[in-house]
């Protein structure tokens, strides 16, 4: 498919992408990088675009503003981003990378969790201020996460491979709530959300984002958790209610949390979280990593270039199109 500068299909990005990703697709089509992921500049952008990869939030009618578009590619796997019965509707093919970043999660899962269970971070600082004896006296009340239970609220690519981590690198008894009510073989306890919120000490929230999860873990999960529990989301923001979450940190009803998502994003500097205890913060980088990117970038540049070519993509959303 080698054209020239001037009748090559355009590709949108939302956002730049690995420059591995960006050389491989360049013999192949123009590309074109949005200066800012606002509605208005995307629609606008848009009007001339045959693919699209996507890792920011695209406006509900982006496809109205789209009469060339061929396929979407999502820059990772949450497809929350992306109007999905539009583009079925519309028999335009959509791909995401399941797996691509699931290696980046399981790591900053268990990194957030020792950090609220083993408090590092608290016990360098209590030697750097109050001396040797102080710091080393802390370290008697903190548990090991080995003789723990993790609770996983969702069992896909990376619910999965942390429930692998937690049993086989540390030993971890592992519960799991899926709409599948899978067992990966025995690897998890299925148990219902309730009993998943009581009997854990770390809940990982790993579930996609839609109506049925909006604000699923609400004050009545939360109010079920151990006082010495911690939870972990590297979801999607809106699975949390916020203001509960909020309400159990200032209570000393929860022991910690640790939020890599947000209901609004990027979290405003005046919100109520940011001055909560025992709360790690980190901006959407869970799946973040130099090796994540570039996994990300080539596979969303190889899936673009097969629906270009008018190929059926390795990892087609929406079949439903095929009999469009």
């Amino acid at each position: 498919m080698n054209t020239s500068e001037s009748n090559s299909p355009l590709v949108l990005m939302t956002n730049p992408i690995h420059p591995d990703a960006e050389a491989l697709m360049r013999p192949h089509a123009r590309l074109v990088t949005a200066a800012d992921t606002n509605a208005q500049t995307l629609r606008a952008l848009a009007s001339e675009a045959a693919g699209m990869i996507v890792r920011a939030q695209l406006p509900d009618d982006i496809l109205d503003h789209a009469p060339k578009l061929r396929g979407i590619v999502r820059h990772g796997v949450g497809l929350d981003f992306v109007p999905i019965d539009a583009c079925t509707a519309r028999g335009i093919p959509l791909a995401n990378l399941p797996g691509s970043n699931t290696g980046a999660v399981t790591e900053h899962v268990f990194a957030a969790l020792f950090h609220l269970r083993r408090r590092l971070a608290f016990l360098d600082q209590t030697l750097r201020e109050s001396g040797w004896i102080v710091a080393k006296s802390l370290a008697g009340d903190l548990p090991e996460i080995g003789s723990s239970t993790i609770g996983i609220l969702g069992l896909g690519e990376i619910g999965r491979n942390v429930a692998r981590t937690a049993r086989y690198g540390f030993g971890m008894r592992v519960l799991g709530h899926s709409r599948s009510g899978g067992t990966l073989e025995g690897l998890v306890e299925a148990v219902d959300r309730e009993t998943l919120f009581a009997e854990s000490d770390a809940v990982v929230i790993a579930c996609p984002l839609t109506s049925e999860t909006r604000g699923l873990v609400g004050a009545d999960l939360i109010r079920r958790m151990r006082r010495s529990a911690v939870l972990i989301n590297v979801a999607r923001g809106p699975i949390v209610d916020e203001g509960a979450l909020v309400t159990a940190l200032r209570a000393g009803t929860l022991s910690g949390a640790a939020l890599d998502v947000f209901a609004m994003q990027p979290l405003p500097t005046d919100h109520p979280l940011r001055g909560c205890p025992n709360l790690l913060l980190t901006p959407h980088v869970a799946g973040t990593s130099a090796e994540s990117l570039r996994r990300m970038g080539l596979g969303a540049a190889e899936e673009m270039l097969r629906i270009l070519r008018g190929e059926r993509p390795l990892n087609l959303v929406n079949p439903a199109v095929l009999n469009a």
